[in-house]
């Protein structure tokens, strides 16, 4: 006798979100993924001269420029898993928020639209994945009250 067992996957579109738009969801995140990762995150942590000066120019050094790019790296990951995704655009977003303040505060202005862009897109991830990251929340243990 053979049982009939059924998988999900992680490429099946969420619950309420249309399968177009669960297609675009993820090419967006792998596309901001690459970005996070390689174009932004990686020049940081590898200590590219051009980061080096930005972060020495607002003040803050090597250290602070290590952090953003580990973080910058970290969401870039958490885009790409499934469960992780709409907490790792909200924290990206809140990301862009400070390179915002950042830009405007200490750098020159010329990109300043760049972080708001990014945080609009990611807002729109965080957006379209919100249920897998309310689950992820239930999942937290509960506190006595």
């Amino acid at each position: 006798m053979t049982t009939a067992t059924t998988h999900t996957t992680s490429a099946a579109p969420a619950p309420g979100v249309s399968r177009r738009t669960g297609v675009a969801l993820w090419a967006t995140q792998i596309a901001l993924a690459l970005f996070f990762a390689v174009a932004s995150g990686f020049p940081k942590l590898a200590g590219i001269a051009a980061a080096a000066e930005s972060f020495d120019r607002i003040g803050y050094g090597d250290w602070f420029m290590y952090l953003v790019g580990g973080l910058e790296v970290a969401g870039a990951i958490g885009l790409l898993v499934p469960r992780l995704a709409g907490l790792a655009a909200l924290a990206l977003t809140g990301l862009m928020a400070g390179a915002e303040i950042f830009l405007w505060a200490y750098l020159d202005t010329t990109y300043w639209y760049t972080p708001l862009i990014l945080a609009a897109i990611l807002g729109w991830i965080a957006y379209g994945r919100r249920r897998a990251t309310a689950a992820l929340f239930r999942q937290l243990p509960h506190r006595a009250r």
